[in-house]
């Protein structure tokens, strides 16, 4: 039987999964046997529908890029939010709706009324888990559901799922990365010889960063996913008030110069790590060593590296956004909510 799919949000992440989705529909089907419909959709901004039979896929992105979801003769119409996750046919609920990093609504929400509707959820949203991640982990584990969220750390590259999953058995007693991708790029561009303001203004053409670039270049954006990797991952409990947090906005050009000529580059570093018996984090520039594995990371790419006791040092790299590449994050997490029911 495919599993019904109803989406809370239907923004470019959302629209990048239903492509991926239409493009592999027979491989997923013949690799893992799993099947799908889209049965609802609820959009602040393009509308709301909802058919338990199955909606038309192949017309859903055309109709969400002209804002205009209702057009489709669908049902239902109109249903919010809460409706589609309390009343819907919907198996797997995606969750894609704007992060806020304020106090995580309205995404908490919708991940509450889903556990508390028997429903799984998948994510690609920060708030929820950097501000409720230790509570919503046990919520979704008591009432039976699977809870998937491999989108909010690197997008589609396998950041969490690899700690729990690919070294399982493993004890991580740290983890350092390169976690923003803009900032990431405003550095890289900064040693190639441009000043802040100007790496900034290109990085804001090319869509790494938004018109306000506050949550990337202060830090909160990677603060965000130092407590999502210290909650999920070690176990912790840290909330935002834990984690000092420092951005990229004092870095000059001859600071960028000067560890050129140290050997060594800067970094914007969120860090997660054990300590006498408690889980500690931060996010800051760093200098790091030409020889360092994070180093030789430029450009918008993310990277982690994990500090583990069986393995030593592994080092993940891969891209943090987009719209693809976070829509397969979802469908990891789909995929590996149909392995966790037997599929």
């Amino acid at each position: 039987m495919p599993y019904n799919l109803a989406f809370i949000g239907f923004g470019v992440v959302g629209q990048g999964l239903t492509e991926i989705l239409l493009d592999k529909k027979d491989y997923l089907k013949e690799r893992y046997d799993f099947e799908w419909k889209i049965v609802a959709i609820s959009d602040l901004h393009k509308g709301s529908i909802y058919d338990p039979e199955g909606l038309p896929a192949d017309k859903l992105v055309s109709a969400a890029k002209d804002d205009d979801l209702e057009a489709l003769t669908t049902p239902e119409a109109g249903w919010v939010p809460f409706k589609v996750i309390k009343e819907s046919n919907a198996d797997i609920i995606i969750e894609v709706t704007y992060t806020n990093l304020d106090d995580g609504e309205p995404a908490t929400s919708h991940c509450r009324a889903a556990f508390n509707a028997g429903k799984h959820l998948v994510t690609t949203n920060k708030g929820p888990l950097a501000l409720f991640g230790a509570e919503l982990i046990k919520m979704a584990k008591d009432k039976g559901v699977q809870f998937r969220y491999e989108g909010t750390v690197m997008a589609g590259t396998p950041a969490i799922s690899l700690a729990l999953e690919g070294m399982a058995g493993c004890e991580i007693s740290k983890i350092e990365g390169i976690m923003n991708g803009t900032t990431n790029y405003i550095l890289t561009q900064m040693e190639g010889g441009m000043d802040y303001d100007s790496a900034l203004k290109r990085a804001q053409e090319l869509g790494y960063a938004e018109a306000d670039p506050t949550g990337d270049v202060e830090g909160y954006d990677a603060m965000a996913k130092v407590l999502i990797l210290a909650n999920s991952v070690m176990g912790a409990t840290l909330t935002a008030g834990d984690v000092d947090s420092e951005g990229i906005t004092e870095i000059t050009s001859e600071d960028i110069a000067r560890a050129g000529k140290e050997g060594k580059r800067w970094k914007l570093i969120g860090s997660v790590w054990k300590e006498g018996g408690r889980v500690l984090g931060r996010v800051g520039p760093e200098k790091v060593e030409l020889t360092h594995p994070l180093a030789s990371v430029m450009g918008a790419t993310n990277a982690l590296t994990y500090t583990t006791d069986n393995l030593h040092q592994v080092t993940l790299v891969g891209p943090g956004a987009g719209r693809k590449e976070t829509g397969q994050s979802l469908l990891a997490d789909m995929l590996a909510v149909h392995g966790a029911l037997g599929g």
